[in-house]
């Protein structure tokens, strides 16, 4: 006799991707166990990793929607209103965005949202919805996709029964280095780019105006990014060799580093928080689904996240996703079906495939120091500064297409993983 569903939903992963994904099928009434490997007070209380969150307009209505934005305070959001991307020993930007052209009627670019900040926030509305379940110091041992369920095992916890859950979808969220995309038989694209991000917060004496910079050197590539009050996010990208250096330097030293880089543009400069350093590492699964089963978030897609579609796009493969599992759910149809995990999955390669390979080009162009290969960057920058039509479509995308789009093009210090 077939045992009884323990869920309708079995997402493994409580990150900001899992947890959204978790909350949009929660609040429609479909009943969701969430398992993660963290304690609760890692989740609930999550330490400061340095990292911060570029967020689209998209993306803001939809955590908004799910009552995650309303748990940010106020101070833990930083406000976007232009951007400009330098290359090499350039006094001035080459290219700068703005919003008089993407036609919404709004001078905000976007939203950078310290990770951890989104993490506690979506921990919190999740926790307060009835129909979620969070299970956390979970080992997850095996896991068996059948035609009409999944079921994942686990070593034994005082907080479950039973030696495994079964649901009608099994959902990976655990980063891009996914154990539960290897045991779902998932392969994925890896590519390390050998490089290093080292990120931290400073204060400056002079204001930022809320203009976001990438700053293309020959030997390493900074972004500034704004946040409130006279402070910034600083993400320092280099070879590993060169990132360790950087990250032995005394906190003065390595302001002094970052200000001469930024050519004093807002004066002298002192670091308010610890330095973190990131290996740059970016994926694609071969698929998105298998039998009852599909990936989203990092799982899914890592992002180098020197264009910021990482989180943005999670959240879009979230949207996407809980639209048509509803659609399934409101139909009486079966949810984890073949064919509604199959639109998932030609939707979001549609929308992720171009712009991770786009992605990852980009990140090798701004890497390489051979003189073409810096004219070529400049000659690029100039000729997408000087087509009003180029600038406007990437500035439509930076603050997002529409009701369903959570792409954007800016933001080097979004989460490599999530």
């Amino acid at each position: 006799m077939q045992q009884p569903l323990d869920s309708d939903v079995l997402v493994i992963g409580a990150g900001p991707a899992g947890l959204a994904l978790a909350i949009s099928l929660g609040q429609a009434g479909l009943s969701v166990i969430v398992l993660d490997a963290q304690s609760r007070t890692a989740m609930s209380a999550p330490a400061d990793d340095g990292r911060e969150i570029a967020l689209t307009h998209d993306s803001v209505a939809l955590l908004k929607r799910l009552g995650i934005w309303s748990r940010l305070a106020a101070h833990e959001v930083g406000v976007i209103r232009a951007a400009q991307v330098h290359d090499g020993g350039h006094a001035r930007a080459l290219l700068d965005f703005d919003t008089r052209c993407n036609g919404r009627g709004t001078d905000v670019l976007g939203w950078i949202v310290p990770n951890h900040a989104l993490r506690r926030a979506s921990y919190e509305a999740a926790h307060a919805l009835p129909a979620l379940r969070i299970v956390c110091n979970v080992q997850t041992s095996k896991v068996r996709t059948l035609p009409d369920h999944a079921e994942v095992f686990f070593d034994a916890m005082p907080s479950l029964t039973g030696e495994c859950l079964r649901a009608r979808l099994l959902v990976a969220a655990d980063s891009r280095f996914s154990t539960m995309r290897r045991q779902l038989g998932i392969g994925a694209d890896l590519h390390d780019f050998g490089r290093t991000m080292v990120v931290c917060r400073m204060q400056h004496a002079q204001p930022h105006g809320e203009v976001a910079h990438e700053c293309f050197g020959y030997e390493r590539t900074l972004a500034v990014l704004p946040l409130p009050g006279d402070a910034s996010s600083i993400v320092l990208t280099a070879d590993a060799g060169a990132a360790a250096e950087r990250m032995a330097l005394a906190p003065a030293d390595f302001a002094a580093l970052v200000q001469r880089q930024f050519r004093d543009r807002l004066g002298p400069m002192a670091m308010t928080s610890e330095r973190h350093a990131y290996p740059l590492v970016a994926s694609y699964a071969h698929r998105f689904r298998g039998m009852r089963s599909a990936l989203i978030g990092d799982a899914a897609v890592g992002m180098h996240p020197v264009t910021a579609h990482g989180y943005n796009l999670g959240l879009q493969g979230v949207d996407s996703l809980a639209g048509l599992v509803l659609q399934a759910h409101r139909a009486g149809t079966d949810i984890g079906a073949t064919p509604v995990l199959a639109a998932y999955e030609a939707t979001h390669r549609r929308h992720t495939k171009p712009i991770y390979h786009g992605t990852n080009a980009v990140a090798k162009l701004y890497a390489d120091n051979r003189v073409p290969i810096r004219l070529l960057r400049q000659l690029v920058l100039q000729a997408a500064q000087h087509c009003p039509p180029l600038k406007a479509a990437i500035t439509r995308q930076l603050t997002g297409r529409g009701p369903s789009s959570s792409e954007t093009t800016w933001g080097a210090a979004t989460s490599p993983s999530t």
